[in-house]
């Protein structure tokens, strides 16, 4: 038999799956515009810095910080993952299932978002900036 949760818990739990599995593609977006944006922007108008900060320090945030979201995301879907192992027969406990399915979609889809970030981050730092 199954214990059922308060509603906060509940909620809790079902917005730390979402972001198990959306939070990679949401950094991986937060980076591609911000990174790359900052980059451009910055170069049409002609300068190497933004608001006094220097480009390949603007940009380094601009990789660092979703990277660091990704991880996070990467981190709280293991945790899922590992919490939501089916542990009797099959199709015993479906929202268990499902849930560690999701967890399952969560740990590739940030993985893959998290080598993004990281591949674009160096295409950006490693390339100087304003090339033309």
């Amino acid at each position: 038999m199954t214990e059922r949760l308060p509603p906060r818990a509940t909620l809790l739990g079902g917005i730390l799956l979402w972001f198990a599995v959306l939070g990679g593609a949401i950094s991986w977006t937060v980076h591609a515009i911000a990174a790359w944006s900052i980059d451009e922007l910055a170069c049409a108008a002609g300068r190497d810095e933004l608001a006094g900060v220097p480009l390949i320090a603007a940009v380094g945030l601009a990789v660092a910080i979703p990277a660091v979201g990704a991880a996070a995301a990467l981190a709280v879907s293991w945790l899922a993952w590992q919490r939501t192992r089916p542990d009797g027969p099959a199709g015993a406990d479906r929202p268990v299932d499902r849930a560690h399915l999701l967890a399952i979609i969560g740990l590739w889809l940030n993985l893959l978002s998290l080598t993004i970030i990281i591949l674009g981050g160096v295409a950006t730092l490693v390339l100087p900036p304003c090339q033309r």
